[in-house]
C-alpha cells in the first residue's frame, strides 16, 4: 500500500469512529431529555404535595410556584435537547462534507484503486 492509500485508509478509518460516535451521541440526548422531562414531574409532583398541607392564599402560590418551576425545566430541558439536535445535524453536514471530500481525493486515483478508495469513502460515510 503506498502512502497516499494508507492517508485515505487513515482518513476513513477516522469517519467511521466519528459516526459511532454521532449515533450514540443521539440515543444518549433523547434520554437526558426524557429523564429532565421525568424529573421535572418528579419535583412537580413533591412540590404539590406539600402544597396541600397549606391553605387558603398560601396554597394557591405555592401551586403556581409548583407550575412555574415545572415549566421553567421543562424548558431548559427542550433547549438542551434541540441544542443536541442541532449539533448531530451540523455532525451529519459535517459528515456529508467529508464524504464528498474523501469522494473527490478518490478522481486522483484511477482503476483498481480509485475503485477501493471510492468503496472505502462509502462504507466509511454510509452513502
Amino acid at each position: 500500500m503506498n502512502r497516499t492509500n494508507r492517508k485515505y485508509v487513515l482518513q476513513l478509518a477516522s469517519a467511521v469512529l466519528f459516526g459511532a460516535v454521532i449515533n450514540s451521541g443521539a440515543m444518549a440526548a433523547d434520554s437526558a431529555y426524557d429523564a429532565q422531562k421525568n424529573q421535572a414531574d418528579a419535583n412537580y409532583d413533591a412540590q404539590k404535595a406539600r402544597c396541600d398541607q397549606l391553605t387558603g392564599n398560601d396554597k394557591d402560590v405555592c401551586i403556581k410556584q409548583a407550575k412555574a418551576d415545572k415549566t421553567r425545566a421543562e424548558a431548559d430541558a427542550k433547549a438542551q435537547h434541540k441544542t443536541r439536535e442541532a449539533k448531530a445535524d451540523a455532525r451529519e453536514d459535517k459528515s456529508d462534507a467529508a464524504y464528498k471530500v474523501a469522494k473527490e481525493k478518490c478522481d486522483a486515483l484511477s482503476g483498481a484503486d480509485k475503485d477501493a478508495c471510492q468503496d472505502r469513502a462509502k462504507a466509511t460515510y454510509g452513502k
